[in-house]
């Protein structure tokens, strides 16, 4: 797969973000359809199958623009590529910007190509901890009510926890919680993935928390959330000591080329595909390749 970030400038000043800025500065940019074509471009020639889009909350772009975005990257790849975003967050933003309604907005998303609402933008959904680390961003019910209307409209939903900024074990258990209640009522959530905070050139600071930490997270993730049927492990974050999370409970994982969030954030990217496998077999386990949108129906049991 491969984060294709298609702009860094953001209003939402999320302490924990080393990527973004702030519109008017120097750094900001937001992509052309050229510079994105490259990006997925690179992606095939390495086998690749999943593109996420992902920015920031940038008022210059409107809802057009990526219906025009979509439709132009749907057009050329067709099914070669599945498409990973924006975010729910994103969504709620592009349609109070556009100044339309959120159904509204999924509604003309799906209809230029868009089939994927990724879990992005939950760090950890209680409100406490949305106050602390993105005071701008949208309430845990906001993210819910975005969420559950994707999934009525027949969008396919991940979810996500980011662990590590120094919220108590009761934070997590509340968005664990948060996350199964949803799935419980509309089943919609195709996978869960665990990350930890990188802290590197953030405002928040800190330290990064121990793969043991993620480890035992990863497996209470997986008893707690047995109504979810992948659970996916970060080795994008966790680098060759994540790969033993597939041995905690996780059994998906994904090959990421870039991740400019992360990255900028300290983040090292193994772009060897075959060394990143190579963890995998170090386990005892045979790593095998899914198509993003193969998801079988029913529970993890």
């Amino acid at each position: 797969m491969r984060i294709v970030s298609y702009t860094n400038l953001c209003v939402a000043d999320c302490k924990y973000c080393a990527f973004y800025r702030r519109p008017g500065h120097s750094e900001g940019y937001t992509l052309t359809h050229e510079q994105i074509f490259e990006k997925i471009d690179r992606l095939l020639e390495k086998g690749g199958s999943l593109v996420a889009m992902e920015g920031g909350f940038n008022p210059a772009l409107k809802l057009d623009h990526y219906e025009k975005l979509f439709q132009a990257v749907r057009g050329r790849y067709e099914d070669k590529i599945e498409i990973y975003g924006p975010t729910a967050v994103e969504v709620l933003f592009i349609a109070r910007n556009s100044k339309v309604p959120v159904p509204e907005t999924l509604r003309r998303l799906k209809a230029a190509g868009l089939r994927w609402i990724p879990g992005g933008g939950a760090e950890i959904l209680t409100p406490e901890w949305r106050k602390k680390l993105s005071p701008k961003k949208y309430s845990v019910g906001q993210y819910l009510e975005t969420m559950e209307t994707a999934q009525q409209m027949g969008f396919g939903t991940t979810a996500t926890m980011v662990i590590g900024f120094g919220e108590p074990y009761e934070a997590r258990v509340e968005h664990l919680k948060t996350i199964r209640s949803l799935q419980d009522k509309t089943g919609g959530f195709a996978s869960f993935l665990l990350w930890t905070y990188q802290s590197q050139n953030t405002a928040l600071g800190g330290a990064v928390t121990s793969n043991d930490d993620y480890l035992r997270t990863v497996a209470i993730s997986r008893l707690y959330l047995d109504n979810i049927f992948h659970l996916r492990a970060s080795l994008l974050t966790q680098g060759e000591p994540g790969a033993l999370s597939l041995k905690y409970g996780a059994d998906d994982f994904d090959i990421a080329l870039e991740d400019q969030v992360t990255q900028q954030a300290g983040t090292h990217i193994e772009e060897n595909v075959e060394r990143v496998l190579s963890w995998v077999r170090e386990t005892g386990l045979t790593p095998i390749q899914r198509k993003p949108w193969e998801v079988p129906n029913g529970t993890a049991d």
